[in-house]
């Protein structure tokens, strides 16, 4: 551990393009030696010599006798910093070639080049954050909407970790009591304990089992729902595709199997993101290359959480529509009845007597209302615009679950994170199963320790140096 913050390293914290201003952080023990050989004031004195924690100054950046730059400097003086360590920042021009020329002398100075998420590392070995509020870091930055992003800022406050450290410390007490107890039974008394431990067990599962519900919406939200549009050539897919987008993405024309490959765009429904494929025409045809489109328009159907079924309402249902429901009809599936403005020759109600035994056995007996619960059905016209903002919220009502703007709501979006979560809730189960089977306190003690470890996981206190590693090596360069 020593060796982590034995170096200086540097590297550019901005995005590598033309810009405005670029910045170049510098972190470490060697930090301000570093960084007082290259910048000066217009007297030559170094600026650094005389800066205040906390304070900026106007600076040149300086190799030999040429001005690379000039720039405002902020110097944090540890552990007042973002790592916890001394840490300079130049605000320099935002030229990609200026920024890699300052940097170069930087390292040229004696810093090293920092790794993926080297300086977020560190502001977590230093104690400036746990591991989930580092990983929400990652969050903040690659958020898509209004709601991911401050999912990740709650995150980043320490929404989960104070969730998950009042659990620990409710398991804590109990498993403390307990082995005091088997050690001094003099003083301690269990008679009658295990009864407390199930109403305690039992509150601990229901706080988890919260959290695990969060994270589907907390996954659709920060990830996007993957949605796949599907249906027989010519329905309207590429016209409905450039309307989400709002450009031309796709070829739209009258002539069938026009689209032959896929078609990937992320599109925003308010704060619902949308990572939105559109596929091949779907029928039985001789064509060899369009039935290989056809075979990845069901291929990416297989792992879609949302499938948009178009259907050209224009014409009367054909049997390539049949089948193409009886290949999505698992799926989470809004029908759209398309070319409304040409004429409607389907009616939602033939929609359910034609397709209600198409899906098999599991549907033959539902009602109308029962089906187009299951299947929403939205009327359209995709190259008019029509039919969008019940598109939307059809969208939305599938895929809300829960007011998760509130501001007491705890949202779970890391896999790693859910993946703990089930391991401490099947410790807690067996708490409740070892206490049912009638064995004795000491017996469960071990699966209580269980979940309280796998909780640690989460805010890194259980945690390895190979897996910090592996999580701080998915971030940005210079975060």
């Amino acid at each position: 551990m020593a060796d982590v913050f034995s170096k200086t390293i540097a590297a550019i914290s901005t995005a590598l393009s033309e810009s405005g201003i670029g910045i170049i952080r510098v972190s470490g023990p060697d930090s301000v030696s570093v960084c007082s050989s290259i910048l000066f004031d217009k007297k030559g004195q170094p600026v650094l010599d005389k800066m205040l924690p906390s304070s900026f100054r106007h600076a040149f950046v300086k190799d030999g006798d040429e001005v690379l730059d000039e720039c405002i400097v902020l110097f944090y003086k540890a552990p007042h910093s973002y790592t916890g360590e001394d840490t300079v920042e130049l605000q320099c021009h935002g030229g990609v070639l200026l920024l890699k020329k300052v940097l170069d002398l930087v390292l040229k100075k004696g810093a090293h080049l920092s790794e993926p998420g080297e300086f977020t590392k560190r502001a977590f070995l230093n104690g400036k954050m746990d591991l989930a509020q580092a990983e929400a870091v990652m969050g903040v930055i690659s958020s898509k909407s209004e709601m991911a992003l401050k999912i990740s800022k709650d995150q980043m406050s320490g929404s989960v970790s104070n969730a998950i450290k009042e659990l620990r410390a409710k398991i804590l007490y109990e498993t403390a009591y307990i082995e005091s107890a088997i050690d001094d039974p003099e003083h301690y008394d269990l008679t009658g304990h295990d009864k407390e431990v199930k109403i305690l067990v039992s509150g601990l599962l229901e706080k988890i089992n919260s959290l695990e519900d969060s994270y589907r919406s907390g996954k659709y939200i920060s990830e996007g729902i993957s949605t796949c549009i599907v249906g027989r050539p010519n329905s309207g897919k590429s016209s409905l595709l450039n309307l989400l987008t709002g450009q031309d993405r796709a070829i739209v024309s009258d002539i069938p199997g026009t689209t032959r490959d896929i078609i990937e765009e992320y599109v925003r429904f308010d704060d619902i993101l949308l990572k939105l494929t559109d596929t091949a025409g779907i029928r039985k045809t001789e064509d060899p290359i369009e039935s290989i489109g056809a075979k990845k328009a069901l291929e990416a159907t297989d792992i879609a959480d949302l499938v948009l079924f178009m259907i050209d309402a224009s014409e009367m249902i054909e049997m390539d529509d049949l089948e193409i429901f009886g290949n999505i009809c698992d799926k989470k599936t809004v029908i759209i009845l398309n070319k409304a403005d040409l004429g409607l020759k389907i009616k939602k109600q033939d929609i359910y007597h034609h397709f209600v035994y198409s899906g098999g056995k599991e549907f033959e007996n539902m009602t109308e209302d029962e089906f187009f619960d299951r299947f929403p059905v939205i009327v359209m016209s995709a190259k008019g615009g029509n039919g969008l903002e019940d598109l939307k919220r059809t969208v939305k009502s599938l895929f809300y679950m829960g007011n998760i703007t509130s501001s007491d709501e705890i949202v779970i979006t890391s896999m790693r994170h859910m993946e703990l979560l089930t391991k401490a809730e099947e410790s807690l189960n067996n708490v409740l199963k070892t206490i049912d089977d009638g064995f004795e306190t000491d017996m469960y003690s071990v699966d209580l320790s269980d979940a309280y470890r796998s909780l640690g996981f989460i805010i890194g206190e259980e945690i390895g140096d190979d897996l910090a590693d592996e999580i701080f090596s998915k971030f940005c360069m210079g975060k």
